[in-house]
């Protein structure tokens, strides 16, 4: 008894710190691809790791959201008081995203349209706004920031944190549901080792292409990993896409080339935000439909099953 006591408060505690440590790192590499200031960047996953705590683990890990974000944020930001205010920001937007998403009845399993759509709508566009008029607020006040660069930064900064949950979440509640396909055949394997690959290769190869946009050649891609794969591949090709062209864009190849900041941002965004929001969906309603089908087919089963009881 006493060991279990001692156990629980453990295992939270330690849930708290990896939920910190993970906000950190990712933080850390997004900021590799800062726009503004330093501390703004097109595509935060820490957002998106965020949110996937507190579905996954439950609200009593945003102390370690918190910790990460005051950590990251020390780093960057103005002075003490500031920086509190940008990590309160931090932990209240992913907690407001989760409160709004168990409101309307969201499934982890993102296994139907209206869980994808509540996941873009109010866990990202809606939630994040809280960490975004937060944020850019404090870099105003401590004068960081121009009162005129409020609105372009704070469109960089809610989309980057938008994004965050559009990408990075999804793949982490389908990563937690993976199983090694133990049925699959040799063409199983190689379609996906394939798409893999091919996806790889067409989102470098047009964030690379000087001045060719070239950019929708990938969806196709997407579509096929949503409609093959499901949420597993959709998640995985659209979280691949958005770090090569968040890569891309960073060395100002391709469709990012010979372009100001404030183009390549919204090329950027624009791409992630339809890349991710596409293979949702798609994925969504592929899922959905594959599980009415089952469902139609057990009801079809069991029907037969008492036909044949009854007959003479």
């Amino acid at each position: 008894m006493d060991r279990t006591r001692l156990r629980q408060p453990t295992v939270t505690v330690l849930t708290v710190l990896a939920v910190a440590a993970c906000y950190y790192a990712t933080a850390r590499l997004g900021l590799l691809q800062q726009l503004v200031h330093g501390q703004v960047t097109a595509l935060w996953p820490s957002t998106g790791i965020a949110v996937a705590a507190l579905l996954l683990f439950g609200l009593r890990v945003w102390p370690g959201i918190a910790l990460g974000a005051l950590c990251v944020n020390i780093t960057i930001g103005p002075s003490l008081s500031y920086v509190l205010v940008i990590a309160a920001g931090n932990t209240l937007a992913p907690l407001c995203s989760v409160l709004l998403l168990r409101r309307a009845g969201f499934r982890d399993e993102l296994d139907r349209l209206r869980d994808a759509l509540a996941l873009v709508f109010l866990g990202a566009l809606a939630g994040m706004l809280i960490s975004s008029v937060t944020g850019v607020g404090a870099l105003v006040a401590s004068g960081t920031l121009s009162t005129a660069e409020f609105w372009p930064t704070w469109s960089v900064w809610w989309t980057g944190d938008a994004i965050g949950v559009m990408v990075v979440t999804p793949f982490l509640l389908a990563l937690r549901r993976v199983r090694l396909p133990l049925d699959a055949g040799p063409a199983r394997w190689a379609e996906a080792a394939v798409l893999a690959v091919a996806t790889g290769a067409v989102t470098v190869l047009v964030t690379g292409v000087v001045g060719a946009p070239l950019l929708f050649l990938v969806f196709p891609f997407l579509v096929w990993a949503a409609f093959r794969f499901e949420r597993g591949g959709a998640a995985c090709c659209a979280l691949g896409v958005s770090v090569l062209a968040a890569l891309g864009a960073g060395r100002g190849t391709g469709p990012f080339a010979h372009h100001s900041l404030l183009a390549n941002m919204i090329t950027l965004q624009a791409f992630i935000g339809t890349a991710a929001l596409t293979s949702l969906l798609v994925a969504a309603v592929v899922t959905e439909r594959s599980a009415t089908y089952r469902e139609i087919k057990r009801l079809c089963d069991q029907l037969s099953g008492k036909v044949s009881r009854q007959e003479p």
